[in-house]
């Protein structure tokens, strides 16, 4: 307001009526005098711009039926994206988000009933956000999960082959793609924030060139798989079973060139439900069709590899058949340009830069897998270790759900100015995704016996996941906290933090950790866990017990029936026992007292704990008599 007005605040803005591009704007007072100019009628006056309850300046319909004052000082900016369907009805975000943030801060209520209030509103918002994302990562990992079910009960070499091909070689270009793709998040929803609808089509072409040229070489790479795989220890049986499941993957690599940019295409204009639908759809398509091809038509791996490349396809010719049909998209989606093959240097910069760090997580994992085929008797340690990892993976996919809602929420609420409301969220979701993690794990103990025939049907490998389960549970509790305290790093902008953590914990820590107790100390095999109990036992009340059993077993003639027969004897080799328990005493109970340095060191301990028993239970696939 001009100097000397102190009466009511009037508005200080006009807009000349008229075309979009001969709009300007001018002063209603003199900026020396601060007098109203007679000669200007004040028509088409409009008040500013109200604050919402969320704290942002609503914004005007359309640009061209409605003029927004500004003024030259104003400091209104616009939101990237438009506010989320569903914020504007009674119980929107704003509203939800005050509510919350009013409950915890009434101390004249008891605290039980505070909290009781505030978990039942928290409750609907992380589901609102969660459900979604769950949905669609869920489905797409049943349709990998389900190609190694399909291929276990060919035998335990198939399932062993299907494991190295999709977890060790497939994830190599899902990372790389995912990674380069999400590129195209940041800039559609730039774009569609600066009302360039135009350009997302430009940026999604643009990315699916870029990605398409980066499938050529892994394409390459995926023809020499045998070589590559025996090159890195692997045997020719499973090196050779497994390349034949890789060609049959050569062409998901394309598909992921074309889906991911499509899924940012969709995500940066907040439309989620299409592809849940597309995707749900695409899952019974896949489990028809794999079971004609892998035991009707006897095409055996090559035929399961095949139909999941197939099923990725149609997930991406129906969300493509959505964008160029739906009245949604009809403003971003303008049809192909060759706008597509410019600015691809520095679009491939930024893609990559996007790309490392996802890169070097998913690839830990198939490190893992390329690591257990090292092992003694490759083929029953590839198996069960697939199979535990793939119940480790289907439980991921929810504690990644809840790691995009964690991010959401705390990111908002930090936005709005409502610190205890974000405090609270990260209570909540972590709380709520170790429950669920928690039950899982009970579920998963108590079938330990049965879980293994759902992907094969080897009673070897069978007795093997039996014996990996306590560790694959503790596994399941651990990955249910960490990717949520991912989310809430990110959401409060700690990016680096979060990136230095991973890696770190990753290839620092998590893999020379794991190799050093799985090796050396020869820890976690299956086949001397029981003994290793009763040996320490036994030890203790004779130590002579165990110098007589392994001068039985050096004579090479006495089975282990005949040696269990003459006195439960067990071997009495306690140092080593002792040492590997001293170890596991000793991070575990370092772990519990630096928990109350949270919360950034909560996640490096965490991972410490995770990796200590999560990658020495690989070796636990070795049988006894082999592990020796």
């Amino acid at each position: 307001e001009p100097k000397g007005h102190t009466s009511q605040p009037q508005p200080t803005s006009y807009f000349f009526p008229g075309r979009r591009r001969h709009r300007s704007f001018v002063d209603l007072y003199s900026p020396h005098t601060g007098q109203r100019r007679a000669e200007l009628p004040p028509l088409h006056l409009r008040p500013r711009p109200q604050e919402t309850e969320a704290g942002r300046k609503t914004p005007h319909p359309h640009p061209d039926t409605t003029h927004a004052p500004m003024a030259a000082d104003s400091k209104l900016q616009s939101p990237l994206l438009p506010p989320p369907a569903g914020s504007e009805g009674e119980e929107g975000h704003g509203a939800a988000s005050k509510r919350l943030e009013s409950i915890l801060s009434d101390e004249s209520v008891p605290w039980a009933r505070r909290m009781c209030a505030a978990t039942a509103v928290e409750m609907r918002m992380l589901v609102r956000l969660a459900a979604p994302a769950v949905l669609v990562y869920m489905i797409n990992y049943l349709m990998s999960m389900s190609t190694q079910i399909f291929s276990g009960h060919l035998g335990t070499l198939e399932l062993a082959a299907a494991s190295l091909g999709n977890t060790g070689i497939q994830v190599f270009a899902y990372g790389l793609m995912l990674g380069m793709g999400s590129a195209v998040e940041t800039l559609c929803g730039q774009a569609y924030g600066a009302n360039k609808f135009d350009m997302l089509g430009i940026y999604m072409q643009r990315s699916t060139v870029l990605l398409m040229a980066t499938g050529i070489p892994l394409a390459v790479l995926y023809a020499f798989s045998r070589p590559i795989l025996i090159l890195l220890g692997e045997s020719p049986e499973i090196a050779s079973a497994a390349a034949i499941f890789v060609y049959g993957l050569i062409p998901q690599i394309f598909a992921y060139a074309s889906n991911f940019p499509i899924q940012k295409f969709m995500q940066a204009q907040s439309i989620m439900a299409p592809s849940a639908y597309i995707s749900t759809a695409t899952l019974a398509v896949h489990l028809v069709l794999s079971y004609l091809v892998v035991y009707k038509f006897g095409l055996g791996l090559l035929g399961a590899s095949l139909m999941l490349s197939v099923s990725w396809w149609i997930i991406v010719i129906g969300q493509f058949i959505y964008i160029v049909t739906s009245s949604r998209c009809r403003l971003t989606w303008t049809g192909f340009s060759v706008q597509a093959f410019s600015g691809l240097p520095e679009f491939f910069k930024l893609s990559l830069a996007s790309a490392i760090m996802l890169c070097l997580e998913t690839w830990y994992f198939q490190i893992l897998v390329l690591i257990a085929g090292l092992l003694k008797d490759p083929e029953m340690a590839l198996a069960s270790l697939s199979v535990c990892m793939t119940i480790s993976g289907w439980v991921f996919m929810i504690s990644v759900g809840f790691n995009a809602a964690a991010s959401v929420r705390v990111s908002n609420e930090l936005g709005a100015g409502n610190p205890k409301s974000a405090a609270f969220s990260v209570v909540v979701v972590t709380v709520l995704s170790f429950i669920l993690a928690a039950i899982i794990s009970i579920v998963i103990l108590f079938f330990r016996d049965y879980i293994s025939y759902i992907y094969t049907g080897g009673d070897d490998v069978a007795a093997a996941v039996s014996k990996l389960t306590p560790l694959l549970a503790l596994t399941l509790i651990l990955n249910g906290i960490q990717p949520v305290l991912s989310g809430v790093a990110v959401g409060c902008g700690w990016q680096a933090f979060v990136a230095y953590v991973n890696v770190g914990c990753y290839y620092v820590v998590g893999i020379p950790l794991g190799c050093l107790l799985g090796f050396y100390f020869d820890l976690g095999a299956a086949g001397h866990m029981e003994r290793y109990d009763r040996r320490h036992l036994y030890a203790d009340r004779d130590p002579g017990v165990g110098y007589r059993e392994d001068r039985l077993e050096q004579r090479g003639g006495r089975s282990k029936e005949k040696i269990e027969q003459v006195g439960r004897q067990q071997d009495a080799s306690i140092s080593r026992p002792r040492m590997k328990r001293w170890i596991l005493y000793m991070i575990n109970r370092n772990v519990v007292r630096s928990q109350v340095d949270l919360p950034k060191m909560c996640k490096v301990h965490l991972f410490i704990v995770q990796f200590t028993i999560e990658i020495p239970y690989f070796r636990s696939a070795i049988p006894a008599s082999q592990a020796r």
